[in-house]
């Protein structure tokens, strides 16, 4: 019966749309542009909330993680060092039912960095233990409680739509979804990609990758494909590995 209702209503899974290197830097130069206008005006709230945005986006990107992931990280377990890497332990997630925790390691990078973004907000907020990512108010208080993993895809979706990106295309999978698929496009092979983000299984690995279908010179134009991520655009991230 499941079979032929799925026969006469075919539906296509939904998976999020894959954040694209280009639209990240777009919005992190904006991100930048609008922390440095709020340091020079002294406006304390435009500039905490342009870090905190910033240092979001990069963790959650390059590092892979999940809403809920990132709404978990503490300053405790985090270890940062400018130009080195950063390092995040996350004590339990998805799929460690033993609790056993797990360590998770960025290197720096040349532009784009997490590393950096994230110093940058801890200083500018002087948080020195708890959440790394809280509420804050339009008066620039900070809450002393994390962020909800629930209300991150309509803050993302805000910041982007400021950018002058479209935000509904994007989720907070879209930043996983992103990496993935940029990884995949510079040459990491399944295993490596694996280990990084975390993943223990090979099926819930791959539907983080779009399929890359190469013509090369026979090809007439770019991909139709809206995840697709041209070499122009990730050639300029100086670290791959």
């Amino acid at each position: 019966m499941i079979k032929g209702i799925r026969a006469l209503h075919p539906a296509q899974k939904k998976q999020a749309t894959p954040l694209l290197l280009l639209h990240l830097e777009q919005v992190v130069h904006w991100l930048e542009h609008d922390a440095d206008q709020a340091a020079a005006h002294q406006d304390l709230a435009t500039l905490l909330r342009s870090r905190r945005d910033m240092a979001l986006l990069l963790i959650g990107f390059w590092r892979g993680f999940r809403g809920d992931e990132l709404s978990r990280l503490q300053v405790e377990h985090t270890q940062a060092q400018t130009g080195v890497g950063i390092t995040f332990y996350m004590p339990h997630r998805k799929g460690d039912r033993q609790h056993r925790g797990t360590w998770f390691h960025t290197p720096a990078l040349k532009k784009l960095c997490p590393v950096q973004a994230y110093i940058n907000w801890i200083t500018v907020a002087g948080i020195a233990q708890g959440p790394v990512f809280r509420k804050l108010d339009r008066w620039g208080h900070l809450a002393e409680d994390s962020l909800n993993a629930n209300s991150l895809i309509p803050l993302l979706r805000r910041i982007f739509n400021r950018a002058g990106v479209s935000g509904d295309l994007y989720t907070t999978y879209s930043l996983r979804r992103g990496f993935a698929t940029w990884a995949a496009a510079n040459s990491w092979d399944i295993k490596a990609l694996m280990t990084y983000v975390g993943w223990k299984d090979m099926k819930s690995a791959m539907r983080y990758i779009d399929a890359a279908d190469s013509f090369g010179e026979l090809a007439t134009g770019r991909p139709l494909t809206s995840s697709a991520i041209p070499h122009a655009q990730t050639s300029s991230v100086a670290d791959n590995s």
